[in-house]
């Protein structure tokens, strides 16, 4: 559902909202600046303001284009940043774009198409109100606001997936068999999506701090040099649960051929006793299938089948004793 708001900041450090956009654009023209805050607008809309204010038309087709990585761009009246915010839940990561334009006397955020019902700026009215003394002094102090707050919004979506490595290696030490290598496959992919846009966002925040961006004033960079810090944290966050999900992943394969080993062992040492019983009886079985030819003669004569029955058998246990050392003596030298 389509949402905007607008507000008009003056310079005595009080700011009120506006009911259209029409109006909006007319109190570009009056001291302050205006907040143009767009939530799933149309293209239409976003449109209309390339003549109103002259934000670039390239600009507004990268606001509908979800392949976009963060990135700046400058223009002759405006500059234009896209950031991205980050939500974690059950074992998903949300990477939804936020759009910013910066100009002289405006700044216009964008946010919305891309997610899915979810709100990336939600409340962002209520952080600048508390922070109404900085908001005060330009667009740019707006938008160090809005920036700092998709920064800290990141830290619940770091939380969340420390927390997922913690239950992964808990359950991979307490049964390898039942442990689901997916969830380790699936957290990769997430650290590269967040290693790939924290890369350019940091990219962004270095080219913010080094003044490129004239609508930015020096004294305001202090505030975006904050912000760099904590992306570089998270940067380096990321190459650390990757070096851990690797980590585990090894392990994982470690215990899963440890296991496999132990598992080939035993059924090495079944077979090993299956040959060794075959290979004993296999000549018994011999003696029993010609020495039974004659029936219970026993090829001695019916008068001496109670001698050669017993004899026969005798034989057959010393033959079957002698024949077992002497496969475990061959075992022992081989």
């Amino acid at each position: 559902m389509s949402e905007s708001k607008f507000y008009h900041f003056t310079t005595t450090g009080s700011f009120y909202g506006i009911e259209s956009l029409e109006k909006a654009v007319e109190a570009t023209m009056e001291s302050g600046f205006v907040w143009f805050n767009f939530y799933q607008p149309t293209k239409e809309i976003l449109s209309s303001l390339t003549d109103k204010i002259g934000i670039h038309p390239l600009s507004v087709e990268d606001c509908f284009d979800e392949e976009q990585v963060p990135k700046i761009e400058y223009f002759n009246n405006n500059t234009f940043i896209i950031f991205n915010s980050f939500s974690y839940a059950k074992n998903v990561l949300f990477i939804d774009e936020v759009n910013l334009f910066i100009g002289k006397n405006f700044i216009i955020t964008v946010s919305g198409h891309n997610s899915e019902g979810r709100r990336p700026l939600n409340n962002i009215e209520d952080i600048i109100e508390k922070a109404n003394t900085n908001a005060k002094y330009g667009p740019d102090y707006l938008m160090h606001i809005v920036l700092d707050w998709l920064v800290d919004e990141k830290y619940k979506a770091f939380d969340d997936m420390e927390v997922e490595l913690e239950e992964a290696e808990e359950s991979l030490l307490a049964d390898v068999e039942k442990f689901q290598p997916m969830q380790l496959i699936h957290m990769r992919k997430n650290l590269m999506r967040l290693r790939k846009t924290l890369y350019h966002e940091r990219e962004i925040l270095v080219k913010i701090c080094r003044l490129d961006c004239p609508f930015i004033t020096e004294k305001a960079i202090v505030h975006f040099r904050d912000i760099y810090d904590h992306l570089a944290k998270f940067f380096e966050l990321t190459e650390t649960y990757r070096e851990i999900e690797t980590s585990l992943m090894e392990l994982y394969t470690s215990l899963l051929n440890n296991l496999m080993t132990k598992m080939s062992n035993d059924t090495n040492i079944s077979v090993r006793r299956l040959t060794l019983i075959a290979t004993i009886f296999m000549p018994l079985t011999l003696l029993a299938s010609i020495g039974g030819m004659s029936e219970w003669t026993m090829m001695t004569g019916p008068e001496h089948w109670k001698l050669s029955y017993p004899l026969f058998l005798l034989g057959m246990v010393i033959i079957g004793i002698v024949n077992y050392y002497f496969i475990r003596r061959i075992e022992k030298k081989g």
